[in-house]
């Protein structure tokens, strides 16, 4: 198996396979339905072969919000650099919103985010977790991004922060929450386009500079 050209050593190798697997159990029967002995059973190995590579469920399952959240969290955030002029801004929040739309909307995303849901309030420490290696990460970064922009005067924005939040907001509209209460499908890859454009363009109406 090889890593971003990397082969992998045979333990590493191991622990993506484990991780693959209980991915699958996970997704297919929830956090409190899954034990150890169902994801050992699917990996066709003992359960002391699990365990010497995570010592629990909550392990293995925080392992699990660990890799995808932050994966996630970095493919959004890349090339928020910011270059010379309006169109930059314009440009870098068009394709992250436009991957930040798309990560939402995936099956995996859902999967999980409806399994943390439902732990949540048995497992807050999970939801915590989960919350800051994406959603917080997320948003830190792009505050950090609007700070450096509003630096060399491409935006006006008083609060980055809350210019931030305002930015996914945008980005989410109503649609996301009506598509996890199974009202209407996914949008289309144009559609997640066509709703960043409009999103970005109200956010620069709010604090794009104006050029004389």
């Amino acid at each position: 198996m090889v890593k971003s050209g990397i082969p992998l050593a045979p333990r590493e190798e191991r622990r993506e396979t484990i991780m693959n697997v209980a991915r699958e159990v996970f997704f297919e029967h929830g956090y409190s339905a899954t034990s150890m002995s169902a994801i050992a059973a699917r990996l066709g190995g003992s359960k002391g072969t699990l365990y010497n590579y995570f010592k629990s469920k909550e392990e293995l399952f925080a392992a699990q919000v660990r890799e995808l959240c932050g994966e996630a969290a970095d493919r959004i955030l890349a090339s928020t650099s910011v270059g010379a002029g309006e169109g930059s801004v314009i440009e870098t929040l068009t394709g992250l919103g436009e991957r930040y739309l798309s990560h939402l909307y995936s099956e995996q995303t859902v999967k999980l985010f409806r399994i943390l849901v439902a732990e949540a309030q048995r497992s807050p420490e999970l939801a915590r977790m989960f919350y800051e290696v994406g959603p917080a990460r997320g948003r830190k970064g792009l505050e950090a991004y609007l700070e450096s922009a509003k630096v060399q005067g491409l935006i006006d924005a008083p609060d980055c922060a809350f210019a931030a939040d305002q930015f996914l907001s945008l980005c989410k509209g109503s649609a996301h929450l009506q598509f996890l209460l199974n009202l209407i499908a996914a949008p289309t890859r144009e559609e997640i386009r066509q709703h960043v454009e409009r999103a970005v363009g109200a956010f620069m109406t709010l604090y794009g500079v104006m050029r004389p």
